[in-house]
């Protein structure tokens, strides 16, 4: 047990002592994680203001009073500079105007049927024929497709005058009356994003962390010679691997609490700044508990990534066949944290949370939300456990072989 702690002390002072080492891993990814959130929450906004406000450029065609009226009242003139044109002016230019619209030089055309009124009091019941409205716009386009959603209220309004013209009172088209009353879970609201990106972001910074420090501890000391001069030495092997293991699993942990730590302010932030734009954007409170399980989540991952990116690079000769080895693994791990940003809302079986990785992912996510239950984050806790303590009986059993660990 000495010895152990003896190497686990030589591995945190060879990186604690390093103050590059020390910059890369704790405090440049917590300020680069802050700006680049601020930064998306801030032109996010930025943009979605600037599409609000944009005047949009309109054209209708053969407008009636009707129209004329409906365009008051709902206030779409206000936000638009319109253009009228006749029947036979839009003929003529037909082929510019779509071209425009093509281009994003013009948002929305709206065209009239040439004889709209007429068509329309002449209609007496079925077989007679109704009036048209063609409408064009670019949804390519955010200026287009905004001038379409506000023109489409316009619509709502034009739509109602004349059905009042046709029946008089409206009242007898009202079969019901609705009324709508929102139920949320408190701990739901506004987490919809985080809880998409934050299953994602955790797993790859975890594993993009301990690997960054235990191929270099493993592989690396193998390949500078290093780890032979501690293999002979008056030192149970076993000791080596569980000190190594162990100091780089504090490291990463440290690192995977500032960045946890960070991206939850920075997201929550961006999402402060993007709530205006629906649901899902909202500021992020966790309570103790949801702390608590998500900072032992963290712990585990992270343990279970070192040990398992120490066991690749032990079979390895040099940190290049390492990097090798762990490529495909870090591939596995992306597509499992995946998988959670396209979940449909159905309750997640029990077996899905003993899946390796692909469990971790949506308890993370289950935690974010509040929705986490008991047995599903023991099991997603206790395979990681489980799997982490196998990993570490290889580990020991490589150190034990001298073949594999003189193979430099």
């Amino acid at each position: 047990m000495r010895n152990l702690v003896l190497v686990l002390k030589k591995e945190l002072y060879r990186v604690f002592s390093d103050r590059k080492l020390i910059i890369s891993l704790f405090v440049i990814p917590a300020v680069l994680m802050f700006a680049l959130y601020s930064l998306i929450g801030t032109l996010a906004k930025s943009m979605n203001s600037d599409i609000e406000s944009h005047v949009s450029k309109t054209v209708i065609v053969n407008a009636t009073e009707t129209l004329n009226n409906a365009i008051d009242e709902s206030g779409f003139k206000e936000g638009s500079n319109i253009t009228w044109l006749s029947d036979a002016e839009y003929t003529e230019k037909k082929a510019d105007i779509e071209n425009m619209v093509l281009n994003g030089e013009l948002d929305l055309v709206v065209v009239l049927q040439k004889d709209f009124d007429d068509v329309f009091k002449a209609y007496k019941g079925q077989g007679d024929q109704i009036p048209n409205i063609d409408i064009a716009f670019n949804s390519t386009e955010n200026y287009s497709q905004q001038a379409y959603s506000v023109f489409s209220n316009t619509l709502n309004v034009y739509r109602t005058m004349l059905l009042s013209q046709r029946i008089g009172n409206l009242e007898q088209l009202t079969v019901f009356n609705q009324t709508e009353k929102e139920i949320v879970k408190e701990s739901k609201a506004g987490t919809q994003f985080i809880s998409m990106m934050l299953p994602y972001m955790i797993m790859i910074m975890l594993f993009s962390g301990a690997m960054s420090i235990s191929v270099d501890a493993f592989a690396g000391e193998k390949e500078r010679g290093t780890l032979a001069s501690m293999l002979v030495a008056p030192i149970k092997r076993t000791d080596i691997a569980m000190g190594k293991v162990v100091a780089l699993a504090i490291i990463a942990a440290l690192s995977s609490i500032v960045y946890a730590v960070s991206m939850i302010v920075s997201i929550s932030t961006m999402g402060g700044n993007l709530s205006d734009m629906g649901s899902g954007f909202g500021t992020v409170h966790f309570d103790i508990l949801q702390i608590v399980e998500l900072g032992l989540m963290l712990i585990v991952l992270d343990y279970f990534f070192v040990v398992f990116i120490a066991v690749l690079s032990s079979f390895a000769k040099d940190t290049k066949s390492a990097s090798t080895f762990v490529t495909p693994a870090y591939m596995v791990v992306l597509v499992a944290a995946m998988m959670t940003m396209f979940q449909t809302g159905a309750k997640n079986s029990i077996t899905k949370y003993a899946i390796p990785l692909y469990g971790n992912a949506i308890a993370i996510q289950d935690i974010t939300t509040g929705e986490i239950s008991s047995v599903n984050y023991l099991v997603s806790l206790g395979v990681t456990v489980a799997i982490s303590a196998v990993l570490t009986v290889v580990l020991a059993k490589i150190f034990d072989s001298d073949k594999l660990m003189f193979n430099a």
